[in-house]
């Protein structure tokens, strides 16, 4: 008796265990779920999304007017970027879709969501320019994010030179592959302002890497009115202190980086 009374806690101990894994295992497929937007969340995220008041209709892309004589008309434009590109909060309309609807060119959208300007693997800037973009199609510019990302997951600034795992070597090596694959016009656009230590220092060697390689700034960070908006511009354009909705890119980002390449390309 003795011996199945204690096969018997043995067996109810086992199953505890098990439901304990289990819960556990359900808690963190939940929570990697939600934080990395895969799988039953990635709809929900998406719903949410449409929800918001900045990704209603009367901000959507296709309402926006056509330029008349846009430099861009008929161009075809290589984007590269990470989430800010890809339109991560704004149902995936972002810079591509903005310049295309106004400026009349054709985009190649090439961003991913989380990943790095710092060849850190496949998934890295570099990596997919290389692999997913044909050296022989014709490209007439390049727009490249300096990613946020590469702030937030501490990659190092690095020195002028060829270390492509540094920021620094790997926007140097994004120019020179650009201009000596498709022969164009190079541009880079950062983030509106928010709170980093190591952005700001990104932006600044930015410049003189654009300085010395000849290529353009898009800058939403340094100006100071263009990032004093309201907090109710805030919450309407932004869904956190990174990403826009539709309504930050058509009517915040857009217009101003669309200001500053027109002044490049004219140059």
């Amino acid at each position: 008796m003795a011996a199945e009374k204690k096969k018997r806690n043995v067996k109810k101990i086992v199953v505890r265990v098990l439901i304990g894994v289990a819960a556990f295992l359900l808690a963190e497929w939940c929570f990697i779920g939600w934080k990395f937007n895969f799988g039953p969340f990635k709809a929900l995220g998406e719903i949410r999304l449409k929800g918001m008041p900045g990704n209603s209709d009367d901000y959507d892309f296709s309402k926006i007017e056509p330029m008349e004589n846009s430099p861009l008309q008929g161009k075809t434009v290589l984007f590269l970027g990470s989430s800010v590109t890809n339109g991560a909060a704004a149902l995936h309309q972002s810079i591509p879709e903005y310049f295309a609807a106004r400026m009349g060119c054709t985009a190649i959208k090439e961003a991913v969501d989380g990943t790095t300007l710092c060849d850190t693997g496949k998934s890295s800037y570099i990596q997919r320019m290389l692999n997913n973009v044909d050296p022989d199609q014709q490209i007439d510019l390049v727009v490249c994010q300096l990613s946020t990302n590469d702030a937030s997951k501490g990659m190092p600034l690095g020195d002028f030179g060829d270390d492509t795992a540094t920021i620094t070597g790997a926007i140097e090596y994004i120019i020179r592959y650009a201009k000596e694959t498709w022969h164009c016009p190079v541009v880079f656009y950062t983030n509106a302002r928010y709170d980093s230590d190591a952005y700001p220092a990104m932006v600044s060697r930015l410049y003189e890497i654009a300085e010395k390689e000849d290529v353009g700034v898009l800058d939403l960070w340094s100006d100071d009115a263009f990032n004093s908006i309201s907090e109710e511009q805030r919450a309407l354009y932004m869904k956190d202190n990174i990403h826009p909705y539709k309504s930050g890119y058509r009517d915040w980002w857009g217009p101003e980086l669309e200001k500053q390449l027109l002044a490049y390309l004219e140059q």
